[in-house]
């Protein structure tokens, strides 16, 4: 069955991970709708959005105080991201 192939789910976490951006953008910040008529404007809202969601992101990465809520997606990809550095590294030290 396909979702039992590891590969296949290796390569689903990677769109999912990448799919989370927009989608964020359009519960949380309404990006569905515009706010204006015409089109030079409506891209100005899209990418200042953008550009808000990008920095909180930051914020919450650069952020490192426990807090009662879970880690953002984009913290735990960044922290994935380190231990599969880690462990590859280890890896060439072995070989």
């Amino acid at each position: 069955m396909r979702l039992e192939n590891a590969q296949w789910q290796r390569r689903y976490a990677i769109r999912a991970s990448i799919e989370a951006a927009p989608s964020q953008n359009v519960r949380a910040h309404g990006l569905r709708r515009s706010r204006y008529r015409s089109l030079p404007r409506t891209h100005v809202q899209h990418v200042l959005t953008a550009m808000a969601c990008n920095l909180s992101r930051l914020a919450d990465w650069h952020d490192t105080t426990p807090s009662g809520r879970r880690a953002s997606r984009f913290r735990t990809l960044c922290n994935t991201a380190e231990i599969r550095q880690h462990l590859t590294a280890q890896n060439h030290q072995q070989l």
